[in-house]
C-alpha cells in the first residue's frame, strides 16, 4: 500500500447518474411493515422499494386525494 495517492488525473464516477440525498422521514410502523414483507418475497431492500415507490409516483404525476369526514 503506497503512503500517499494522487488524484489529481481523477474524473467524476461517469455512471453515477445523480446522487441520493439522504433526509428524515416519518412512516407509520404499519407502512414500514408492509413495504418490508415486500422487500422479503422481492428481495430488494425496503428502502429502495421506497424510492421505487415515489419516484413511480411522481413519473405519473399521481395526485394524492383527500377527503376530510364531515
Amino acid at each position: 500500500m503506497k503512503k500517499r495517492y494522487g488524484f489529481s488525473k481523477s474524473r467524476p464516477n461517469p455512471y453515477l447518474r445523480k446522487a441520493k440525498r439522504q433526509i428524515t422521514i416519518r412512516l407509520d410502523e404499519s407502512t414500514i411493515d408492509y413495504f418490508k414483507g415486500l422487500s422479503e418475497s422481492t428481495g430488494i431492500p425496503y428502502q429502495n422499494l421506497i424510492n421505487l415507490y415515489l419516484r413511480d409516483c411522481a413519473a405519473e404525476k399521481k395526485r394524492l386525494k383527500l377527503g376530510w369526514a364531515a
